[in-house]
């Protein structure tokens, strides 16, 4: 049941990670785009922010379930330390970006709070991770990691959860105010129980492959 849950976790993770490929295709006046205003969507800094925060996150999507894998840590050490500077570098860069552009969220300052914090605490962790394994601290590095990528799981479950919001609520801006908050606050609360309950995340993730 861990391999089944792991392949459907990383597949979700990877099947995400190509979505913001959608948005070079896509027009500003649908999906969440067309409820931003005109003044936004010509400002050329918004749209830098924009696709900095969408395309650098899907790069951390991307490469950073790969880095719960023991048998990649172990025989391929290097290889784990090379993915680790992407997503960190990748996080750092789309993390700031999310900040920036949190504040202009649509639904007001209930959904700017949401992901703006969300923006922070991704930052905050994975910070530390770095922080942590330069001092040799590898447990709370890897305690770190875990809650670093469940906020950046959080791609994954505004997707899954945005759909059956706006059909529950029947008003998209009701809908991304609650999605704001649902789609990183749980996870985290996840990633806190699994590093609390055991003293190594070895116990939980590196096992599961």
């Amino acid at each position: 049941m861990k391999k089944v849950f792991f392949g459907v976790f990383a597949l979700l993770a990877v099947f995400i990670s190509f979505y913001p490929i959608s948005y070079l295709f896509i027009d500003s006046n649908t999906g969440f785009l067309s409820g931003k205003s005109g003044e936004l969507l010509s400002s050329t800094l918004w749209w830098i922010g924009f696709y900095l925060h969408i395309s650098f996150g899907g790069i951390a999507l991307f490469v950073g379930w790969s880095q719960f894998i023991s048998r990649v840590r172990q025989k391929y050490p290097k290889i784990h330390r090379i993915i680790g500077k992407i997503y960190v570098i990748s996080v750092i860069i789309s993390s700031i970006a999310g900040i920036g552009i949190g504040f202009f969220a649509t639904g007001g300052v209930i959904s700017a709070t949401g992901f703006v914090l969300l923006g922070v605490v991704w930052f905050s962790f994975t910070v530390d991770a770095v922080r942590f394994i330069k001092a040799g601290d590898v447990i709370n590095h890897q305690k770190a990691m875990i809650i670093s990528y469940a906020v950046c799981f959080a791609a994954v479950t505004l997707r899954i959860y945005l759909g059956p919001l706006i059909m529950f609520f029947d008003d998209f801006v009701i809908a991304y105010r609650i999605v704001a908050w649902l789609c990183w606050v749980p996870n985290i609360a996840v990633a806190l129980m699994i590093v609390r309950t055991h003293p190594s995340p070895e116990i939980t993730l590196s096992r599961t492959i």
